[in-house]
């Protein structure tokens, strides 16, 4: 007997070192694992396609493809040559909301046009979500918000893909994930009610609120689709044309730094920390005209306001698939 309760406890010591001398540490609920973000240097349909299939998480069903596509005038979207094959290769449908600001994309009509003129219409349908109104998602936890109102096709897709230009901001110190799924998705009516912190749904510019106000109400809008899609949903960031304004810009700046890469993970607070950390990473000298746009604006707290509310998490595990 003596010999058995020693034997068992060989069995229990080597099982918690880990069989065959492996380290199988598990992260306990007080220390949960970090989500892991991908990345390539390869700004390519290749690249593109390396990013998701290492999500391991597989577009199905109705899926819809949120971009921006990018106000008449300006030229740093990303391209349908770049995003085509990954597109296709899902069976996705390009969606949009029209915007709250004027401009060529405030109406369906011309919002179409654009995104014809643009060469999105080449590759996939597109779809203005709220081109027959909008439906309210519930905010949970929300500070400012208590519900967010998006365009009413958004219902009709099984699956989204998050598929963001990371970039410099004009209101917003920068734009990535969080962005796209917050204003993004919001119908027209519901990017000036995030816009002024639920105020108003008309009359944008004369109900601004103060800046952080406005952050705050990305990040619970953005919780508010992170919750109706579940694990029915994923986010890849491209890092190229890095300028300091947004692709909502006719005339955005040009970049002041040079391409980065894609990266892509299942946690968009992640996804947009490891963004930010890859600007400031940088050895390029130009950076710091977007690092003074994220930080005139206070564009992290964006990221903050998420992570505090359980959208994601800041700690991630970065794997670069170029060394793999």
């Amino acid at each position: 007997m003596k010999n058995l309760r020693i034997s068992a406890t060989l069995l229990l010591l080597a099982l918690a070192a880990g069989c065959g001398g492996r380290n199988t540490r598990t992260a306990t609920a007080s220390e949960p694992e970090k989500p892991v973000v991908y990345m390539t240097h390869d700004i390519s349909p290749a690249g593109l396609d390396a990013v998701y299939e290492a999500l391991g998480r597989k577009a199905e069903g109705k899926v819809a493809v949120k971009i921006s596509t990018g106000e008449p005038g300006g030229n740093h979207y990303l391209k349908p040559a770049l995003i085509g094959d990954l597109v296709k290769k899902i069976g996705g449908t390009i969606v949009e909301c029209n915007t709250a600001y004027g401009g060529g994309r405030a109406a369906t009509a011309d919002h179409l046009k654009a995104a014809e003129a643009h060469g999105f219409t080449t590759i996939a349908p597109v779809d203005i979500m709220d081109a027959d109104g909008e439906i309210a998602l519930p905010v949970v936890g929300g500070t400012h918000l208590k519900e967010d109102f998006v365009g009413s096709h958004f219902s009709d897709y099984d699956f989204t893909v998050v598929l963001s230009h990371f970039k410099g901001h004009a209101m917003g110190g920068f734009g990535g994930a969080l962005k796209n799924i917050s204003i993004g998705i919001a119908s027209s009516a519901g990017k000036a009610w995030i816009h002024t912190a639920g105020k108003a749904k008309t009359d944008l510019w004369n109900n601004l609120p103060e800046q952080d106000a406005f952050l705050e109400s990305m990040a619970e809008a953005a919780k508010a689709v992170a919750d109706h899609c579940g694990d029915r949903i994923l986010y890849i960031n491209v890092m190229n044309n890095l300028s300091v304004d947004c692709d909502c810009d006719s005339h955005p700046a040009a970049p002041q730094m040079g391409d980065i890469g894609i990266f892509a993970s299942l946690d968009p607070v992640a996804l947009d920390q490891a963004c930010v950390d890859q600007v400031y990473a940088s050895e390029d000298p130009g950076k710091v005209h977007l690092i003074e746009r994220m930080e005139s604006r206070h564009g992290i707290h964006t990221v903050e306001h998420a992570a505090a509310l359980g959208v994601g998490s800041r700690e991630y595990t970065l794997i670069d698939l170029d060394k793999k």
